[in-house]
């Protein structure tokens, strides 16, 4: 014989449960609960991406733009360059990589370009005809085009390990310094 409805439900008999055991279930859900947590924050910690502040600065449209400041020119005085840019940390770890770039000046429109270096001895390809890099053949990997003065911007790329430039190409910044080494570490 069954035993009568209640509510349209079954009744479901449930042994008793001594004290002791009851601890030690509970114990073994929490256990788990807080492994599982740790996993998820694990796992989404590998997923961050790496934060880089870069900053664009120049010292004013009235200061003559000085050359000679090209990545891999020897023996460069970078405290005499007219324009340049700081990336925050210089360093970071391979993967998801985040630029949060700001322009800086007062008066300048300038942007970030982001160049793999398979040699970082060798120059970036320059066309001195145009004042510029040439961004197709010096391994673009990703950019914040032109900002206005006081505007900031954001790039997010995947990085694989090895030496970066991060450069202005606006005609003629690159020559006046503007560019920074980037190294991303496995």
């Amino acid at each position: 014989m069954q035993p009568p409805l209640i509510s349209g439900r079954l009744p479901v008999s449930v042994p008793p449960v001594s004290a002791g055991r009851n601890f030690e279930v509970k114990t073994m859900v929490r256990s788990a609960a807080l492994s599982l947590a740790a996993v998820v924050a694990m796992a989404g910690a590998a997923q961050a991406a790496s934060t880089v502040q870069v900053s664009l600065w120049d010292k004013g449209a009235n200061t003559p733009m000085t050359t000679g400041f090209a990545y891999g020119t020897p023996n460069l005085d970078m405290s005499k360059a007219t324009m340049g840019m700081t990336a925050k940390p210089a360093t970071v770890k391979a993967g998801k990589i985040t630029f949060k770039v700001k322009n800086s000046s007062k008066d300048t429109i300038h942007e970030m370009i982001v160049m793999y270096r398979a040699d970082p001895k060798d120059p970036l390809p320059y066309i001195a005809a145009e004042n510029r890099v040439d961004e197709d053949k010096a391994g673009d990997k990703g950019e914040v085009s032109e900002l206005d003065p006081g505007a900031s911007g954001t790039l997010t790329v995947n990085l694989k390990p090895g030496k970066y430039v991060l450069i202005c190409n606006v005609p003629g910044h690159f020559a006046t310094g503007m560019w920074t080494e980037f190294t991303v570490k496995p």
